[in-house]
């Protein structure tokens, strides 16, 4: 699923650099980090460096939930899930996980090199998700990250419209923003000519890979169906379902997918209930 990150309060003097980071700092970017000779180890500090940005800037504009039922649901499901995140990761890197649960009405969720992630409040709110498809949600995403989606993908762009997306949710979201800000984020996608998500087969391999996390975690990986079942719904009701499905393959391609998994990840679930 698509990302988040509020780099754009940056100079835009530092641009060279921020291709950099930025490219490194987002599971939906490309194989930049390869190009410019970032190892995982580096690349989890850049990401993690970013990420400290993206959670003050968020919090300075009274972004961050910690209170709410939706941010203790989100928390309890991470939680649940780190410990079998943690035996997936095969990058010979630990991650240190950490999870930031946004205020937006944006219907969305990321993850950053090193296990840095966030949910926004829309995605769950809106689609009104179990504890089982917030599962499916981060599952997704933690599988970016340990598959290192954004050192493995190759293509043109620096960045996916992943990024496209961050000053929306965080600078024009309801709190306002300053229109320098946004505009400088918006040169900056235009002049990364921004134009693709993550490739089909690493959407796919996040799909299996989350519902294998999720199973181990004890949460019914048939939720993973719904959640996009869900989103169908929604498609036909608001057309503006920001980056999530303007990213990610079809909503009907996806399901037949997760449903061909179902017979390797369900008795996984199964097991779990008896632990």
């Amino acid at each position: 699923m698509p990302n988040l990150q509020e780099f754009i309060y940056m100079k835009k003097t530092t641009f060279t650099a921020l291709i950099a980071t930025i490219s490194l700092s987002m599971s939906g970017c490309t194989g930049i980090a390869d190009v410019v000779g970032y190892d995982t180890a580096t690349l989890n500090q850049a990401a993690a460096k970013q990420y400290t940005g993206v959670v003050t800037a968020a919090r300075n504009k009274n972004m961050i939930d910690n209170t709410s039922q939706t941010s203790r649901r989100v928390h309890t499901v991470f939680n649940r899930m780190k410990p079998y995140a943690n035996q997936a990761n095969k990058t010979g890197v630990p991650f240190v996980w950490q999870m930031t649960v946004i205020k937006s009405n944006e219907m969305n969720a990321w993850a950053m090199p090193g296990g840095k992630m966030a949910v926004y409040t829309g995605i769950v709110d809106r689609l009104k998700l179990t504890d089982d498809e917030i599962a499916a949600v981060v599952g997704h995403e933690m599988t970016h990250a340990l598959l290192e989606h954004s050192k493995k993908a190759v293509g043109q762009q620096v960045l996916t419209g992943l990024a496209a997306d961050i000053g929306g949710a965080v600078l024009q979201s309801s709190t306002g923003a300053s229109s320098d800000m946004v505009n400088l984020g918006t040169t900056l996608v235009s002049d990364l000519g921004i134009t693709k998500p993550f490739s089909r087969k690493q959407e796919d391999e996040a799909d299996e890979g989350g519902l294998r996390l999720m199973a181990q975690a004890g949460y019914n990986p048939e939720a993973a169906i719904t959640v996009w079942e869900k989103m169908n719904r929604v498609a036909g009701s608001n057309g503006g379902l920001g980056t999530i499905l303007s990213t990610h393959p079809s909503n009907n391609a996806r399901m037949k997918n997760l449903r061909r998994m179902m017979p390797e990840v369900m008795p996984i679930y199964e097991q779990s209930k008896k632990r």
